[in-house]
């Protein structure tokens, strides 16, 4: 399919833009109300990522902006900084993320795209989860209009029955009925309603219900014998000119034990999330091209620095609301420029709306998002795929939970390597890609992998197949001298499989007929049970 033109891609566009845009507002003040900034920050971020990235990135068709996936790590880096420099939480974490967004820049011009592929895939999705978690577990309180005295997940979590007991009616009135429409409305089938974005609904809602309860004033209310305040500090607040939202950041902490952590963590969870995004875009987009992963991550990475500059949330190519611009028709990158373009006119010219937003309302929506995240579903589907990829899951999800996201994510796979060690992948080849190039003619190459083929050697095996498939039409991966191919890895040759196919060429797994799979998910790993042959 022949990709379109500027002037027919316009309209469509535009419409794109503006749909994302509506989907974008309540999101990037909800990401932001959680993160522990000004509500305003995250608009900020997404204005600078749909002004910026689109003349930076190839992506097509992802939207850039503040991320649900990266809230623990920036209210970690709020918090921690605070104790630090009481009241400076935020501003020292404004320089923290302008180091990580040039950090991202430096991984982007050593051609750091590939960092995703490093990462083992249920390791990855348990972190996620975990996230989900945690926003879920903090957000229910504000939702029910209730401050909870616990500051870890688990303290949050035991809290909840707590809350429960305490909520205020109104607020919890607002955030309850939130939470139904969004998981409603997705499963409602009719035409009309499936056009209705679902946070819109909810954005409409909340104002209306806050506006006929007049949340605009401190008043107090009784039910039951019971004494309810409510007032302004449930809404969200906002600056009455854009100009205010800028905040300068500072870098006094940057150098510190604290400073140097978050460096790390936004640098690098922000590139894998954002990586990973738009890859999974890149299968949705109806023409089929492709993403130049350092430019996307050289855009983030600029997009971050000037976000930050400017009192920013950091950003990434963000999952929903790109799936949201597919959805809706868009065609290039100029729907992103477009969401940017409108959330900039939006709070300009009326900011008094922001403020008529309930925070009870936002909170349903990270509500909502954290269920995502952490879905049963997850476990389930993880779980299909194989049980060692169910424990690295789990074990990922726990230790995130208990610790921080790097040691989660580092016992997810440290639990990965442990597996493959104890299934027979010889230690010398769990980092080095044991591969050889056996026969190559003008239309055929054969690649030959020894001892094992899992996802922390995948990186120069990829590489080698770059190199083969621009030179060739049909590529064979003779598996028949490996002990372990893992889940990762025959995952991504899956998709490379079809990414061939679409281009006219072939990709063929050979060997793994003396392999056992461990599951009969068509990506298991696959282990030899045979003598080798």
């Amino acid at each position: 399919m022949t990709p379109p033109t500027f002037k027919e891609s316009l309209r469509y566009d535009l419409v794109a833009g503006f749909l994302v845009f509506l989907i974008a507002l309540p999101l990037c003040l909800g990401i932001s109300m959680a993160s522990g900034y000004p509500p305003i920050a995250g608009i900020v971020t997404a204005i600078v990522g749909g002004i910026i990235a689109p003349f930076v990135s190839n992506s097509e068709l992802t939207i850039k902006g503040p991320a649900a996936g990266l809230i623990v790590i920036v209210l970690g880096a709020v918090t921690e900084l605070d104790a630090v420099s009481p009241g400076h939480g935020y501003v020292l974490a404004l320089g923290v993320s302008v180091v990580a967004g040039m950090l991202q820049i430096a991984f982007a011009l050593a051609r750091g795209g590939s960092l995703s592929e490093f990462f083992p895939k249920a390791a990855v999705h348990g972190m996620l989860a975990a996230i989900g978690i945690i926003i879920a577990a903090k957000q229910v309180h504000v939702l029910l209009g209730v401050s909870p005295s616990g500051k870890s997940p688990f303290q949050l979590i035991g809290e909840i029955p707590h809350s429960v007991r305490e909520l205020n009616p109104e607020i919890a009135g607002i955030g309850i009925v939130s939470l139904v429409l969004l998981f409603l409305l997705p499963a409602i089938r009719h035409p009309i309603v499936k056009k209705l974005p679902a946070p819109v609904v909810v954005l409409a809602f909340a104002i209306v219900t806050g506006e006929a309860i007049d949340l605009q004033h401190d008043h107090g209310y009784s039910i039951a014998g019971h004494e309810y305040d409510v007032g302004p500090r449930y809404l969200v607040d906002v600056p009455a000119k854009l100009l205010a939202a800028v905040t300068l950041p500072d870098f006094s902490a940057v150098l510190t034990g604290v400073g140097i952590k978050y460096v790390i963590m936004l640098a690098l969870v922000g590139s894998l999330e954002s990586l990973l995004s738009a890859n999974a875009i890149d299968l949705l987009d109806p023409w089929k091209r492709k993403t130049d992963m350092n430019r996307d991550l050289l855009a983030i990475g600029v997009g971050n620095t000037f976000a930050a500059l400017c009192g920013g949330l950091p950003m990434i190519s963000e999952i929903v609301r790109s799936s949201a611009n597919i959805n809706n028709g868009a065609r290039t990158r100029l729907a992103n420029l477009f969401h940017g373009l409108f959330l900039l006119g939006l709070v300009a010219a009326v900011p008094g709306l922001i403020h008529m937003v309930p925070f009870s309302a936002l909170a349903a929506m990270l509500v909502y998002t954290g269920y995502r995240l952490a879905s049963p579903k997850e476990f389930v589907h993880t779980y299909k795929v194989g049980v060692e990829q169910l424990a690295i899951f789990t074990s990922t999800v726990i230790a995130t939970l208990a610790t921080d996201l790097l040691i989660g994510i580092a016992v997810g796979i440290f639990v990965k390597l442990a597996l493959h060690v104890a299934r027979g992948a010889p230690l010398r080849s769990l980092f080095r890609a044991p591969f050889e190039v056996v026969t190559s003619d003008g239309s055929c190459c054969e690649i030959r992998v020894s001892d094992s083929a899992v996802f922390s050697n995948w990186i120069p095996l990829k590489r080698r197949l770059t190199h083969v498939i621009a030179h060739h039409a049909h590529i064979r991966i003779d598996f028949g001298t490996t002990h372990l191919v893992d889940h990762t890895v025959m995952s991504k040759l899956v998709e490379l499989s079809r990414e061939l196919e679409r281009h006219g060429k072939a990709l063929e797994l050979v060997g793994l007929e003396q392999h056992e799979p461990v599951s009969s998910h068509p990506a298991s790993a696959r282990r030899k049970t045979k003598g080798r042959g």
